[in-house]
């Protein structure tokens, strides 16, 4: 297998890189992608290569006429995904060469998850890498023998040759490649029940966080790399983990981290938001695409880390990008788009990553006249904010404080000059060519922004964040939800398609569980439970104990992926775990608790070993082994008491409330006229009653 492989990448040299529906008579070539509605398919509508849309059609012409198959992956602010269109599938010669050989088909990873978990375990089997363009070629059946990430024409074309002389003249081969290579794609999502085991202890759990923190980056924050990722799930696991333990040094950790990726070039200092990693490792330069995904969780993390420290960074970081998500990221129904592309059209006309964010020193200077010397100590127009070719990103090394004392003013006065200057660089940029936008919207990434808006109500207290909360989660309801209890995964151009995946019925239970908790709407905690016993019936895994990624009712290739491991979207697995514990606190009648406490058990021979892919999954280590609490709140001023008490940062709590009854346990039988009162419980049992907001807390903490 080592020399066919060999000979498969000779040729090769493949590097990770990472809408408008156009007018067909304007156009050379049009090819089957015009007919659909993602905006990175579109893209490719006018390539000359014939691409088409993934379908178990287009396979089936592939064993018609016996051809191989080439499956490009990607994503519409996906920078090195437009650099290969542009070099490959936007040349003729290259698209004659794949047209004679090969049934090519294009995929959306936002919109088919599932086909690009596949081809992706694929891809890092065989080159020990990953990233997009993700590019497979496979047989007819749709089990891949080769893949690579972003490769230049050259050697494409030679590769792309050299496999299709192989499958002519060494078929036999190639297949027997293929099959073991499908075996290997199965085993890698085998998970076993692993019977009577008890969940990690606390002390095993300290020795992989201390094993973990090997990596951290005490300088900058992050992990100790370039590029940087920012991984909001492991640092809202790690707040949770350092709160509990009241561990100093990393929460010091913690707190560098939040506030270097907030100073750094990765957040948009002019407008709000963050991009989706930085290249280098001081958070500076960043890959300038903006995602709803990070920003949704983004807005959670950093709500939940101003409720523990109270520092304004954090708070003002959460207002801007929501402010900047609502007004870019955000249609007329109150859903929330995709993600902004990378690349913007520059001064000479041609797409250029970054152009819509950076700038010269000199239009600074003319922009800002007087206030140009603070703004450039603030931000660093030097040596140290200069990124390529003249250009700088803006990027922060001092507190406000530091600036004031070199400037000789006052901090409001400092912050007085840096809005007005902001305000002077967002109306410059609003006429500069705009990134293209992904105007899709999915299920999934709606349902953690959703989450993002109910943590920052609940702990900033803005009206506003409670109410698009509301007027989203009701979009959800209506748009993505069917009759059958199902849920769709995308919605565009009117029209919701493709059935719900794991990760869309995670991440809404997860927000609408949320969205109870700051409202106590029932009817919210109902459409979680309905969406989770759907969940249960239609994904669940008996030999795993886990859930696959795609229902029962739809097809797959090689095998149906149970995704566990965390990334930067915590797996759906993890996801549903903590649900299913959350709802255990509510419905305790159900075997929830028990589900969850399964899939744990089965998967937590991992988190010791790779314990940064399992961060989400290690809050329910703390769930179980730590006091978990239950907070009833019942009687007339319940909401304002509620209100109050969610201002803290309280991971290891559940809130229930009411003004006088329930049908839920945790309420029933607890409402005593004229008072409200504040019930502490594990698993049912409570504490006397109280109407002390003080004591609880004290006792929580």
């Amino acid at each position: 297998m080592s020399k066919f492989r060999f000979s498969l990448l000779l040729a090769l040299v493949a590097l990770n890189g990472c809408s408008q529906k156009k007018d067909t008579m304007s156009y050379k070539h049009t090819n089957a992608l015009i007919h659909e509605s993602s905006p990175y398919l579109l893209q490719h509508a006018h390539n000359p290569v014939n691409w088409e849309p993934w379908s178990t059609a287009a396979l089936e012409k592939a064993k018609n006429e016996n051809k191989l198959v080439l499956i490009s992956i990607g994503y519409a602010a996906c920078h090195w995904c437009h650099v290969m269109e542009k070099e490959c599938f936007e040349d003729e010669e290259v698209a004659k060469l794949m047209n004679e050989n090969f049934i090519n088909i294009k995929i959306d990873r936002e919109e088919r998850p599932d086909i690009d978990h596949l081809y992706m375990d694929a891809v890092q089997m065989m080159t020990g890498r990953g990233g997009w363009p993700l590019n497979v070629v496979a047989l007819p059946d749709g089990r891949p023998f080769w893949g690579a990430t972003y490769v230049k024409k050259e050697n494409w074309m030679k590769v792309l040759n050299e496999l299709t002389r192989l499958y002519k003249e060494q078929p036999g081969k190639v297949n027997g490649y293929a099959t073991d290579l499908a075996e290997g794609i199965k085993a890698i999502n085998l998970v076993e029940i692993t019977p009577n085991s008890q969940i990690l202890t606390e002390a095993q759990l300290d020795n992989a966080v201390k094993k973990w923190s090997r990596y951290f980056d005490h300088n900058y924050g992050g992990y100790n790399r370039a590029p940087k990722f920012m991984m909001p799930g492991n640092l809202d696991f790690l707040l949770h983990y350092a709160t509990s333990g009241k561990n100093d040094d990393l929460l010091e950790y913690i707190n560098l981290t939040l506030t270097k990726m907030a100073y750094g070039g990765i957040y948009d200092h002019v407008a709000g938001g963050f991009s989706r990693y930085s290249v280098d490792g001081k958070w500076h330069v960043p890959h300038f695409e903006k995602m709803l995904y990070d920003n949704g969780q983004l807005i959670s993390l950093y709500s939940k880390a101003y409720a523990v420290t109270q520092n304004p960074l954090y708070r003002k970081v959460v207002e801007e990008t929501i402010s900047f998500i609502s007004s870019e990221l955000m249609d007329s129904t109150n859903a929330f788009y995709a993600s902004l592309d990378a690349d913007s059209v520059n001064e000479k006309g041609e797409l250029e990553e970054g152009a819509f964010y950076v700038w010269q020193k000199e239009e600074l200077q003319t922009l800002l006249t007087d206030k140009f010397d603070l703004f450039k100590d603030y931000y660093n127009i030097n040596d140290y904010g200069l990124w390529e070719h003249g250009n700088y990103v803006l990027i922060r090394d001092k507190s406000e404080e530091e600036i004031a004392e070199k400037h000789e003013v006052s901090v409001s006065e400092i912050n007085e000059i840096i809005s007005e200057c902001k305000q002077i660089l967002n109306d410059v940029r609003k006429n500069r060519n705009r990134p293209r936008l992904d105007d899709k919207i999915l299920c999934s990434w709606n349902g953690l922004m959703l989450k993002g808006l109910t943590d920052a109500y609940r702990f900033i207290k803005n009206d506003d964040y409670l109410d698009l909360a509301l007027k989203n989660a009701a979009f959800i309801k209506a748009t993505f939800l069917n009759k059958d209890g199902s849920l769709y995964h995308n919605h565009k151009d009117g029209k919701s398609t493709i059935n719900g995946y794991l990760e869309d019925y995670a991440s809404v239970i997860d927000g609408f569980i949320g969205l109870y908790e700051i409202t106590f709407d029932e009817n919210w905690l109902y459409e979680a439970k309905n969406l989770t016993d759907y969940c249960i019936a239609n994904f669940a895994d008996e030999k795993s104990g886990l859930l696959f990624f795609t229902p029962r009712s739809d097809s797959y290739v090689i095998r149906r992926t149970i995704e566990k491991a965390d990334n930067v979207i915590p797996s759906s697995n993890s996801i549903m775990a903590k649900n299913l514990f959350k709802l255990s606190r509510f419905f305790p009648d159900e075997a929830y608790e028990n589900m969850a406490r399964q899939m744990v058990v089965n998967l937590q021979q991992s988190f010791e070993k790779d314990t940064a892919s399992y961060a989400n999954w290690l809050h329910l280590v703390l769930y179980f082994q730590k006091p978990f609490y239950e907070i009833s709140i019942v009687g007339e001023d319940y909401m304002k008491r509620a209100a109050a008490m969610q201002q803290s940062y309280l991971p290891n709590t559940v809130f229930a409330g009411a003004r006088e009854t329930s049908a839920l346990s945790l309420i029933q039988n607890r409402y005593v006229a004229n008072s409200t009162l504040i019930y502490l419980c594990q698993h049912g049992s409570c504490k006397l009653p109280t109407t002390d907001i003080t004591q609880v807390l004290n006792q929580l903490h």
